[in-house]
């Protein structure tokens, strides 16, 4: 690209990029916004629907309303789109849910902020007034908050049971808030009067199986992988379990090494040398105690024979993350050789069970376990995705509402309140700024509306009637979707934790005012035909 300057041309650019200035950039953002917050709109709330993605590589198919999984599926281009798209991946990793809400948010606030500029509201007025709306919104949010105990289980069933409501597998829905909560309250640790959770303490599993409802909770570990010698118990109760992270079988040597045999005596040295060395690890670890062995290398047949012999349960060829959450599990130490093998350094566990239907091998009954899995069960591969996606979202607000001790009420009700107290702040600070606070109040309204629309109920009417009864002092009323009624959000056991609320206001804020700042856009294509 070029420019001419006194008469001369001079080259700013290099060859190939290609610029978009002014309101041209602006009205460009503000659609590609729109757009992706269009994508996942109908997913909204516990009556949203369902989206279908299709891989035209491998025609994988994928069926969820998961806001961060239907984007994370698609293909952008557009820098603003994906920014808004990075929105609800943020959202993702951080909290765990409200990523549709958040991806809405920012559609909402793009949307009000083109109306500002029809008007000629300068962008950086804009961004002003979203700026301290957003912190006017966080201060709101704060106070709508309530206090939950890390031990009040009632209240985190219901935490867990919002966040899973409207997915595919609500029908089961009443025995995964249950399984859900336990698996992390069972993996909380407190330190200094504050709640801890480590999300990859909580393991999930998926088996096919003939029902969702053969859901489990194992107080341990389940390992995708069964006994390596048929001669092997099958169940083991009272378990002693050995972790040894190297091979028991005889290993090649770093250099290279030939050994020259004349005789059959000489060949029957060899085997029995190498037998005896391979019965020695296999001693090794009888001695010890242990009748239940996982290793994380393989298992020569020899050293099979033995353990087999004196009825060990031995795993082969275990991942080493699997390693790991067995060895927090059941408070074992992974040893490096056999011959180290103490005593000390097995875990208990008061069952070890092989399924063989489904392949797996359960070590369940540990003692104050570290970490526990949540089995899921299902009749086909899209079923059992769908059921991980919604036991994810459950444990991740759980482990949040537990980790930050508070809560919000749900069903819009908060969106609804920041909205009317918005427009309340923006008469206080006057000018066009007050504007921009108004524009990026009434933005809010688009979470309810998208609820009231995709349970089928008149949005406007619905609007009316939650401003009508927040204007009466009841804060925590917000939409019933599946009477259609405004009712008390906390009585209906609707509620969520505060740190989504939180994150989805900051992302989208923050995000709706860098794409508003932007007037020029320039995009450099690649001189590599091979790139992209």
């Amino acid at each position: 690209m070029s420019q001419q300057l006194g008469g001369q041309q001079i080259v700013i650019l290099r060859q190939g990029t290609t610029q978009t200035r002014g309101k041209e950039v602006q009205d460009s953002n503000i659609k590609a916004a729109k757009v992706i917050a269009a994508v996942v709109r109908s997913t909204l709330g516990p009556r949203g629907m369902d989206k279908m993605l299709v891989n035209p590589k491998g025609g994988d198919v994928v069926i969820t309303n998961d806001g961060a999984t239907i984007l994370g599926e698609i293909a952008v281009k557009h820098p603003g789109a994906k920014m808004v798209i990075e929105v609800a991946l943020t959202q993702d990793k951080e909290v765990g849910d409200g990523t549709t809400t958040a991806v809405i948010l920012v559609g909402a606030l793009m949307e009000q902020a083109e109306s500002l500029l029809e008007q000629g509201i300068h962008p950086t007025v804009i961004a002003e007034g979203y700026r301290m709306g957003m912190v006017k919104a966080l201060e709101i949010v704060k106070s709508l908050s309530l206090k939950v105990d890390s031990s009040d289980r009632k209240l985190l069933l219901k935490i867990a049971n919002t966040a899973i409501t409207g997915k595919s597998i609500e029908q089961v829905k009443g025995k995964l808030d249950g399984i859900i909560v336990d698996a992390v309250m069972a993996v909380a640790e407190t330190a200094d009067g504050k709640t801890l959770v480590d999300e990859d303490d909580v393991m999930i599993k998926k088996q096919k199986g003939p029902s969702m409802d053969d859901a489990e909770l194992i107080r341990g570990v389940v390992i995708d992988k069964t006994r390596v010698h048929v001669g092997m118990p099958k169940k083991i109760v009272k378990a002693k379990v050995a972790l040894i992270a190297t091979p028991l079988e005889i290993t090649k040597t770093q250099i290279k090494a030939k050994i020259r045999i004349s005789t059959t005596d000489q060949i029957n040295a060899f085997s029995t040398q190498e037998r005896e060395a391979l019965k020695k690890l296999a001693d090794a670890i009888i001695e010890s105690g242990a009748n239940v062995l996982l290793c994380q290398k393989g298992i020569s047949d020899i050293t099979q024979f033995y353990l087999a012999k004196a009825g060990i349960l031995a795993i082969e060829d275990v991942p080493e993350s699997d390693m790991k959450y067995a060895g927090r599990a059941l408070h074992a130490t992974i040893v490096g050789k056999p011959e180290a093998l103490t005593a000390k350094d097995l875990g208990a566990a008061d069952l070890v069970e092989e399924d063989t239907e489904g392949k797996v091998t359960r070590i369940s009954g540990c003692t104050n376990p570290k970490t526990t899995t949540i089995l899921l069960r299902g009749t086909s591969d899209y079923l059992l995705d769908e059921l991980e996606r919604a036991v994810v979202d459950g444990t991740r607000v759980v482990m949040d509402a537990m980790e930050d001790g508070t809560y919000v009420a749900g069903g819009g009700a908060v969106e609804i309140e920041i909205l009317m107290k918005i427009r309340d702040y923006a008469r206080t600070v006057g000018g066009r700024v007050q504007m921009a606070i108004e524009a990026y109040g009434a933005a809010y309204e688009s979470i309810p509306r998208a609820l009231a629309e995709n349970s089928g109920f008149d949005p406007i009417d619905k609007l009316v009637e939650l401003k009508n009864v927040h204007s009466m002092g009841r804060k925590n009323a917000g939409l019933n979707v599946f009477e259609g009624k405004v009712v008390d959000m906390l009585a209906e056991g609707v509620i969520e934790p505060l740190r989504s609320k939180r994150q989805s206001i900051q992302s989208a804020s923050e995000t709706a005012v860098m794409l508003i700042r932007v007037d020029d856009m320039m995009i450099t294509q690649s001189n590599n035909p091979a790139a992209g």
